[in-house]
């Protein structure tokens, strides 16, 4: 999917939040997904270093349908996107910026999120294709930074901050007026074997941060 094809989804979304599941497993999957969709969220990530992460990725993508999408996370190589891709994922986000995986993920229809922490990974990123750029980890790329990049990086690229967002409307407040379109929310929100009432109010704290923000 191009930037400006993603952007025009994600500027329409009432929620511009990707949820990180890292820890789930299939038997919380389709429990987890549903939860999520109720509290607004409609883009779903696990993690490939998750217990059996293809299969929850398949479960949830049943469970989901055209109500969302649902992806995985640490894809570090192409064979990696292909398996997702056969289990019917449709968002490939990694840690990293490797051209190949983008790439690749763009030659397989999918939605391509890779991570950057340096201006020179932002605009490797796009010129091999990116749909949108994963500020990461956010921890070091303050609002501050974030300006900085906004600044020089198209307005048409996405730029989502992941890593230590809070269920917090100051902080989110200070991200969006630095430029960022949104976030990926990751500890804050779900940790392996968590309760799903807890994954509830977890969700609809960040909900209503960022309807506060």
């Amino acid at each position: 999917m191009s930037p400006e094809q993603f952007i025009a989804r994600w500027q329409q979304e009432p929620l511009p939040l990707i949820a990180i599941l890292r820890g789930i497993t299939p038997e919380q999957a389709v429990e987890a997904a549903e939860i999520l969709l109720e509290c607004g969220f409609h883009y779903l990530e696990v993690p490939l270093n998750s217990p059996s992460a293809l299969k929850s990725i398949h479960l949830m993508r049943d469970t989901v349908g055209n109500r969302g999408y649902v992806g995985a996370g640490t894809v570090l190589n192409v064979e990696q996107v292909d398996s997702v891709a056969e289990c019917g994922g449709q968002l490939i986000i990694s840690p990293n910026c490797n051209p190949d995986v983008i790439r690749h993920s763009v030659k397989r229809g999918l939605i391509s999120l890779p991570g950057v922490m340096t201006p020179s990974e932002a605009f490797s990123a796009i010129d091999a294709g990116a749909s949108a750029l994963k500020l990461f980890p956010a921890e070091h790329i303050t609002p501050v930074i974030t300006k900085a990049f906004r600044a020089v990086v198209p307005r048409e690229v996405a730029c989502l901050p992941v890593g230590g967002i809070q269920p917090d409307a100051a902080q989110m407040r200070s991200y969006v007026q630095a430029g960022a379109d949104g976030f990926g929310l990751g500890g804050g929100l779900y940790q392996a074997g968590i309760s799903m009432a807890v994954l509830r109010e977890r969700a609809q704290a960040y909900q209503q941060a960022w309807l506060e923000q």
